[in-house]
């Protein structure tokens, strides 16, 4: 089948967010619709059409986003999605490549996306960049250790989370800056996705609420959650809380806001759904295995353009190698490059490979949180100079480990 993939105009706007709703079977309440189209950018939204019929979508969001040794601009991929009347038959291959292409012409030397399905997104370059946990703590579990740091200038503030954003933005923007995967969130970010708290959001759950650790010079952490009422048969108080967000400047705030979420009055149990893989929670515990932990994909990050991405961040330790990328999707990026850390640099060379990997794995590597030795065992790397996939896997490792904390 040929399909014409092209940027939308701003009348095919309805087409196209009828098409990502398709896709996703979500539904279309016109507050989601008008909130949605204050952040998308028309210009960088493209759709695939079969005769005059809009079968297939993407769009990128601009983002400035943390990755080890600062922010760089990042092109924030989503609304990615196939009418099931088109599936299979070369439209989303068609879509991400145009996208990529587009990116390579002008755009970020780094996209990255949340996949719907972990399987889709590695055939078009995309590695698995960093995960998130989830943990459901019963308040029977929740001490913490004896260790845990306070602060008696802290304060704890109840407060309205629509009448807080300068709070939240103090704190959020100081953290955001030193954790890879962390982007800058716009005024509409904020209030159509952090804030939001129409009938439409919170899903069957109570209103948005938050709580605000403090001393006399402003804000150092806070948090934003939910709580679904419950009982039990003897109308004992069975409550879950339900976690959006929790940020804090300094461990004395972070405990006092996580102790406040854990101890709420009519609650048994916290339900914190998206939580970066080195949570601190993790260690003030007294009991760890109350935690209750999962764990999956988060962030997948693409290197549009190898050279550009390699020499944009930063490196934990010296490293000297020739990395043959295998890339079928974007073939500038084929061959073999010589990447120096010392000098952030990465040049074209005809000089023996020191180890092949496909482009994906630079992706999944890309934000530090992803070792690259396990991966010769499994036969996605083949070193061909001892100690060089160690070399490249200690230099591209950073800390603390990567985490977006906001689905895009």
């Amino acid at each position: 089948m040929t399909v014409e993939v092209r940027p939308i105009t701003e009348s095919e706007w309805p087409a196209f967010a009828a098409v990502d709703y398709e896709t996703f079977n979500s539904s279309n309440p016109p507050v989601a619709a008008d909130r949605w189209r204050e952040l998308v950018e028309i210009d960088r939204s493209l759709a695939a059409f079969d005769g005059d019929v809009m079968v297939g979508c993407t769009s990128v969001y601009t983002f400035s986003m943390t990755v080890p040794g600062g922010p760089i601009p990042v092109a924030g991929v989503t609304a990615v999605g196939v009418l099931a009347s088109h599936r299979r038959r070369g439209v989303l291959t068609s879509l991400m490549t145009r996208q990529l292409h587009d990116l390579h012409d002008g755009g970020e030397a780094v996209a990255a996306l949340y996949a719907s399905e972990a399987g889709i997104y590695g055939r078009f370059g995309y590695g698995r960049a960093a995960d998130n946990f989830f943990f459901r703590i019963p308040k029977h579990g929740s001490a913490f250790v004896r260790t845990a740091p306070s602060d008696p200038a802290l304060r704890l503030r109840v407060a309205k989370p629509a009448e807080e954003l300068a709070a939240f933005r103090t704190v959020f923007d100081a953290v955001r800056v030193s954790r890879p995967g962390m982007y800058a969130r716009s005024d509409p970010r904020w209030r159509h996705e952090v804030l939001a708290d129409d009938d439409h959001d919170r899903r069957g759950l109570g209103p948005l609420r938050c709580v605000i650790a403090e001393d006399d010079d402003g804000p150092r952490g806070y948090a934003l959650f939910r709580v679904k009422p419950g009982a039990t048969d003897h109308d004992v108080p069975d409550g879950e809380l339900r976690l959006s967000e929790l940020f804090a400047v300094d461990p004395a705030a972070y405990a006092m806001v996580w102790r406040s979420v854990l101890d709420r009055d009519l609650c048994s149990r916290v339900f914190a759904w998206n939580r970066p893989v080195d949570d601190p929670v993790i260690h003030l515990l007294a009991e760890p295995r109350h935690l209750n932990a999962g764990w999956v994909d988060e962030l997948w990050v693409r290197l549009v353009d190898v050279d550009r991405a390699l020499a944009s961040r930063s490196y934990t330790a010296p490293a000297d190698l020739v990395i043959e990328v295998e890339d079928q999707v974007c073939p500038w990026n084929a061959g073999r490059w010589r990447l120096t850390t010392d000098k952030a640099s990465c040049e074209r060379t005809d000089d023996p490979a020191d180890l092949t990997l496909p482009v994906e794995v630079l992706g999944a590597a890309y934000l530090g949180g992803r070792p690259l030795t396990a991966l010769a065992g499994a036969g996605i790397v083949r070193e061909h100079r001892e100690g060089a996939l160690r070399e490249l896997s200690t230099a591209m490792s950073w800390d603390p480990r990567p985490w977006a904390g906001l689905v895009f």
